[in-house]
């Protein structure tokens, strides 16, 4: 491999020749061989965007000049488009303020700056990283990628999946079924009522998630090195928050409080916890389908899914719900993700918080996974969903628990003694109650209705 000689402010290092970053990015690949998590290309991402915002808020406020600022925006156009990719080495578990990541921003645009420019007019510290510090950097970088996350990625598999149950519910409306509570028989539900409840979680779980993209929105940009805005024009803040803006097509705003941006990440911890109750919803929902399609015969066997692929390499014919499996998993990982997150959120010491990749790492895998998770489950399983008709009217009147369409007529105890004596002599309830002297049998067909009971209002 050939090498070129970089240098910062600690002398000089040997950097890789065909590579963008210098001295300061090299340090840390080196000092840093810890796991195999590579920043997420998310937080790239959202660098770009953000050094483009800030060359032109400084280029508009007159601190840059506009040679500079077209050569910091083009090679910046190169780290959004994701094509400078192999140029951002460094692990997660790095500088907790995220430091080196910033630099590495700094130094790649600076580099490809100047090659574009075809002269070495850009400085990684005094023109890619004027006005900004490390540590309003990336806690906005963590605030964009989470936004564009979410909006772009979460709400859109969300809306997928929301279309699908609605669908679901249309073509399964008046089909009734067994309810099951305590995973015990119950009285009679409708099918597209259970459907109903699905898509309500889905679109409960977007509402909250839209309640914390305002927390998101508000950027540290403009803070600086401890929230003062030392070495920051004045205006930079918002100016620089407009040009974020611009670039996304999304509203952000300068935090009003930029102390708090720097410590807190309270926002992201909020946020996380909505993606961790989407993440409880999604587990509940993909419980329920692989519940309800056990079998094929010995189970409830009450829905059909789609059969994707083979289920055991000892067991021929045997297919498994592995989607639910799937999706199932994602939540699991969620939920220990949103440990991760809330801890290094408890870290804010001071000034700054330190743990700022670690949660980044752990929220952008979190909504990235749920988007990916729900993509597969809609377009594999869900869509294909089917009622099984005639298992769901024989289980329906298998149940015991249709005794309690007869409360109004016979009372609870009463109620409770057929359901008792049926089960305990494996006869139907209409032979119990009318062998217990409660109701005549032209009486007993006249209130036992169980289609009925699963629309009592109407």
């Amino acid at each position: 491999m050939e090498y070129r000689i970089e240098r910062d402010t600690m002398g000089e290092m040997k950097v890789p020749a065909d590579k963008y970053w210098a001295a300061q990015t090299e340090r840390s690949f080196e000092n840093f061989k810890i796991g195999t998590e590579v920043m997420p290309r998310e937080i790239t991402h959202a660098f770009g965007i953000l050094k483009k915002a800030a060359a032109l808020a400084n280029f508009n406020l007159g601190k840059l000049t506009e040679e500079k600022k077209n050569a910091i925006c083009a090679a910046a156009d190169e780290v959004i488009s994701g094509a400078l990719n192999e140029h951002f080495p460094l692990v997660v578990w790095q500088t907790g303020s995220g430091t080196q990541s910033n630099m590495n921003a700094n130094e790649v645009i600076a580099n490809r700056g100047n090659e574009i420019a075809g002269a070495k007019i850009l400085h990684p510290n005094d023109d890619i990283n004027k006005s900004q510090s490390s540590n309003d950097t990336f806690p906005t970088a963590m605030h964009i990628a989470a936004v564009l996350a979410i909006e772009d990625g979460i709400f859109p598999a969300m809306d997928r999946l929301i279309a699908t149950f609605r669908r679901l519910e249309e073509e399964n409306e008046g089909i009734v079924k067994s309810g099951r509570t305590h995973l015990q028989d119950a009285v009679p539900i409708a099918f597209s009522q259970e459907i109903s409840g699905w898509r309500v979680m889905i679109e409960k779980s977007k509402e909250q998630l839209t309640l914390s993209l305002k927390g998101l929105k508000e950027l540290a940009l403009g803070g600086t090195a401890v929230g003062t805005g030392l070495n920051a024009p004045k205006g930079f803040d918002t100016e620089v928050a407009k040009q974020v803006s611009a670039l996304t097509g999304k509203t952000f705003v300068t935090a009003e409080n930029k102390f708090h941006a720097l410590t807190s990440k309270d926002a992201m911890v909020f946020a996380h916890g909505a993606l961790k109750g989407l993440a409880a919803n999604l587990m509940k929902i993909a419980n329920d389908v692989r519940w309800l399609a056990s079998g094929p015969r010995d189970g409830l066997g009450e829905i059909f899914i789609p059969e994707n692929e083979p289920g055991s390499s000892i067991m021929p014919g045997k297919v498994n719900p592995t989607q639910c499996e799937s999706l199932t998993m994602v939540a699991v990982q969620v939920m220990g993700n949103d440990v991760a997150v809330g801890m290094g959120a408890s870290q804010g010491n001071f000034e700054l918080n330190v743990f700022m990749p670690v949660i980044a790492y752990n929220f952008l895998q979190s909504a990235r996974l749920l988007a990916d998770g729900m993509v597969s489950f809609e377009k594999n399983c869900a869509c294909g969903i089917r009622a099984n008709k005639e298992k769901m009217k024989h289980n329906l009147y298998n149940s015991l628990m249709l005794v309690t369409a007869l409360n109004p007529y016979i009372g609870y105890e009463n109620a409770a003694k057929t359901a008792k004596k049926a089960y305990k002599e494996n006869i139907s309830l209409k032979e119990a109650c009318v062998g217990l002297g409660f109701l005549s049998a032209e009486k007993f067909d006249e209130v036992f209705k169980p289609e009925q009971m699963a629309y009592p209002q109407k």
